[in-house]
């Protein structure tokens, strides 16, 4: 992991665009580019996966390995010629401050039917037929469910007929070919997306910035691993969940959370030599340079529920295998950049797991002044130096939010105490800052929400609540010199740079 650097949070789909969401074309180089310009190494990304079609969390997707097509370029497939400026030139009237996902999906939808006739007409490519082949572990499963899927009108796979949902394997290859044209146009669209990501990537090596990506640790039910890899998760025999995931009573919910994805058979990936999760590994450590990997303490330890609850009150640990999958992750992977997300409720066993394999933990500022402070983990003079500071993350409260609208009237004592002067409301987005740059922390990161001193309207997403969250954007402009100027000066008066 590396030494003494900082960052900023800002998920792709949050960058300025005027397709109704953010990119991977033109404005996400130029964010690159305020990055080195501002003596950032690290830009933090939320998970690439294609994210939820309903509420839009990348958390709850339908591909443990497919890159999210919402977030490819419109303009960069015109430079390619798969489109024509032309087609760009009649959109819907997208908000610049937020992303509607039902309209930008149906927008893009018609751009990339556009976009792959003209690709079949140019006919294949030798490197699409490569990638295809590079990738088959996973494409031919996930083309071939989001073809079935639109096929049944979105009718739940275990819905679907029972040779299609056991996979039969005479089954599977009629359906592809039935819907061979489904299948190949994802195929396309994975294939647009590895390219465009890739030298995105690439150009932020090239100025010395690492990307920070996340795993989310659970999948969806509705994912086309559940249904291609059902042995590894507990179903019943028609392939229902038995148990489902969540978190007891915590920070964000008095009930708990109940998520409601399936949970691993770790038996059954031991016996498989955790071959599913070393190939997600090894494809995020691909995509990205170092990963997060939410609720970590999962890996060690997983909350389940019955499947028939409606809160996660009823739950009870479970034991995971957290030490053999890592020690299996060794031995393929020469490094293991991991950054665990250690928040809530950690035992003793999860901080032995962190120790062994050197994985660094987070902090978060807005966690630290409560009348606990003087011991609190989350308090600057706590911190061990390997670990990762946020004044806030993307499921916390903004800092001016959190300081106007949650924060008791004692804690903002405290916090102003702690800083040792009185500060005003409009500048403890600096303050907060200051104080994870100055840390001993290796990595500060920062929401680009933060950065702007923004409130709670800009949040991005509230835990525990279904709708409104990830829809945040940053406008055009906000990113002035000025703002450059100030994250830069701190940045090497601390040390960061």
């Amino acid at each position: 992991m590396i030494n003494r650097a900082s960052g900023i949070l800002l998920h792709l789909t949050s960058l300025p665009s005027v397709f109704g969401i953010g990119d991977m074309g033109p404005r996400a180089y130029r964010f690159a580019d305020f990055l080195s310009e501002s003596g950032q190494q690290i830009w933090q990304i939320l998970p690439l996966t294609p994210a939820d079609p309903v509420f839009g969390s990348p958390y709850f997707g339908i591909s443990a390995f497919a890159g999210n097509p919402l977030v490819i370029s419109p303009e960069l497939l015109v430079e390619e010629g798969l489109l024509l400026p032309q087609d760009l030139a009649s959109r819907p009237p997208f908000s610049d401050d937020r992303v509607d996902f039902k309209a930008v999906r149906t927008y893009k939808e018609s751009l990339f039917n556009l976009a792959h006739e003209r690709f079949r007409t140019c006919g294949k490519t030798v490197e699409f037929d490569r990638f295809c082949r590079k990738n088959a572990f996973w494409l031919d499963d996930f083309s071939l469910f989001s073809a079935l899927k639109t096929h049944f009108k979105g009718a739940s796979w275990a819905n679907w007929p029972q040779d299609i949902r056991d996979r039969d394997a005479r089954s599977l290859t009629s359906a592809q070919r039935e819907h061979g044209d489904l299948v190949e146009r994802d195929k396309f669209l994975q294939y647009i997306f590895a390219k465009q990501w890739r030298a995105l990537k690439t150009y932020c090596n090239q100025k010395n910035i690492r990307v920070f990506g996340d795993i989310p640790i659970y999948m969806k039910y509705e994912s086309a691993d559940v249904w291609a890899h059902a042995d590894i998760f507990k179903l019943d025999p028609n392939k229902k969940p038995l148990v489902v995931s969540g978190v007891p009573p915590d920070y964000f919910s008095s009930s708990g959370q109940l998520w409601g994805t399936p949970v691993y058979r770790w038996d059954v990936l031991k016996e498989r030599k955790y071959d599913w999760w070393l190939e997600r590994t090894a494809r995020n450590l691909d995509w990205f340079d170092m990963v997060r990997i939410d609720h970590f303490r999962g890996l060690v330890a997983c909350w389940e529920v019955p499947a028939d609850e409606t809160t996660a009150l009823n739950g009870k640990w479970v034991e995971a295998s957290a030490e053999d999958l890592f020690k299996q992750l060794r031995k393929r992977l020469a490094c293991l950049p991991i950054v665990a997300e250690d928040l809530g409720i950690i035992t003793a066993d999860v901080r032995e797991v962190m120790r062994t394999f050197g994985f660094p933990g987070m902090k978060v500022l807005l966690f630290a002044f409560d009348e606990s402070l003087p011991t609190n983990l989350h308090a600057p003079h706590n911190f061990e130096r390997n670990c990762v500071v946020y004044p806030g993350t993307h499921d916390n409260n903004t800092v001016r939010g959190w300081y106007d609208n949650e924060a008791s009237p004692q804690d903002r004592r405290r916090l102003l105490h702690y800083m040792g002067r009185n500060v005003d409301a409009s500048e403890i987005h600096l303050e907060m800052i200051r104080l994870a740059m100055m840390s001993v922390a290796n990595i500060a990161v920062i929401s680009m929400q933060d950065l702007l001193g923004l409130g709670q309207e800009s949040r991005m997403n509230h835990p525990a609540r279904a709708g409104g969250n990830w829809q945040w954007r940053l406008q055009e402009g906000r990113l002035t010199p000025l703002v450059s100027d100030m994250l830069r000066e701190m940045t090497e008066l601390y040390g960061r740079t």
